[in-house]
C-alpha cells in the first residue's frame, strides 16, 4: 500500500530522485501562508508522466519555497481514455463542471460551440486551475487536457473514427443510458452534452448521421447541463471506465 501524504502537488516539470524544485507564485503561497508549512514537512509532487513522489520542503521564506525529492510513491498508471465535449455554461456551473470531472476521471475537457450556446467565452486559465485543484484533491495522477472552445462541427468533423462518441439525447428519442454503457468495451469513449437549451433538431439529424454516434436518454426527468454531463460520466466510469480499479494508496 502506497504511503498517504496529505499535502499534493501537481508539478509539470520532470520529477526524480535527488532534485530540487522551486515551487510558482501560487503553490509557494498555499505551502507558505494557507498550510504554514515548515522546513523538511512532506509533499507529494506528482505528473502524468513520472507518478508521485515524496517530497521536503527543503527551503521555505517570503521570496520561495523549494521541494528536495525522496522517493517515489505511485509510478505513473494508465487511467481512463475518456473525454468529455460540453457546451459552455455559467461560469459557477462551468467550474463546478470541470472540477467535478476531473474527479470523476476525465482525460480531455472539450468545450463545443452548438446552435443554442450563449457564451462564446472561457477564462481557460482559471478552469485549468480548479483541474489542477481537483487532481490535486482526488489523488489522480494526472490534470485533464483542457482544450480550447471550438464549434462542434468542427471537432466533429477532425472526430478520430475509433473513439465511440455518446449524446446525451434529451428529446427521448436515444435508448437508456445504463443499457448502452453495458453494451460498451473499455477504450476511448467521449461524452457530449449540450447547452441549457438542449441541441437542435438539425444538430441532432447531423448526429445521427455519424456512425460513431450513440444517442442516449438519462432518464425520465430533465436535468441541467451540468448535472446531465456529470450523471452520465458516472455511468459510463461504472460500467466501462475504471470504477473497477482497485485504488493504489
Amino acid at each position: 500500500m502506497a504511503e498517504r501524504v496529505a499535502t499534493r502537488l501537481f508539478m509539470a516539470e520532470p520529477l526524480g530522485a535527488g532534485a530540487n524544485l522551486e515551487l510558482a507564485d501560487g503553490p509557494a503561497h498555499r505551502l507558505r501562508t494557507v498550510l504554514r508549512l515548515g522546513p523538511g514537512a512532506p509533499v507529494a509532487a506528482f505528473n502524468a508522466a513520472d507518478g508521485e513522489w515524496l517530497c521536503r520542503i527543503a527551503a521555505i521564506d517570503r521570496n520561495r519555497v523549494v521541494l528536495a525529492t525522496e522517493r517515489r510513491l505511485r509510478p505513473a498508471a494508465s487511467e481512463a481514455d475518456l473525454w468529455l465535449l460540453f457546451a459552455p455554461i455559467k461560469r459557477a456551473r462551468v467550474d463546478w463542471l470541470v472540477e467535478k470531472a476531473t474527479e470523476l476521471g476525465v482525460a480531455a475537457l472539450l468545450p463545443v460551440w452548438t446552435q443554442r450556446s450563449q457564451s462564446e467565452r472561457l477564462n481557460l486559465d482559471r478552469l485549468r486551475a480548479h483541474a489542477i485543484a481537483a487532481a490535486e484533491q482526488s489523488e489522480r495522477l494526472s490534470v485533464p487536457e483542457l482544450h480550447p472552445l471550438r464549434p462542434l462541427v468542427a471537432v466533429l468533423a477532425d472526430w478520430p473514427g475509433a473513439r465511440r462518441l455518446i449524446v446525451c439525447d434529451e428529446t427521448g428519442a436515444g435508448e437508456p443510458m445504463a443499457a448502452a454503457a453495458a453494451r460498451l468495451s473499455p477504450g476511448p469513449l467521449a461524452l457530449l452534452t449540450g447547452p441549457e437549451g438542449g441541441f437542435t433538431e438539425t444538430e441532432l439529424d447531423s448526429l445521427n448521421e455519424l456512425t460513431f454516434v450513440t444517442r442516449v436518454g438519462l432518464g425520465p426527468r430533465i436535468l441541467r447541463a451540468d448535472t446531465a454531463a456529470l450523471a452520465a460520466l458516472a455511468v459510463l466510469q461504472a460500467n466501462a471506465g475504471d470504477w473497477a480499479a482497485t485504488p493504489a494508496r
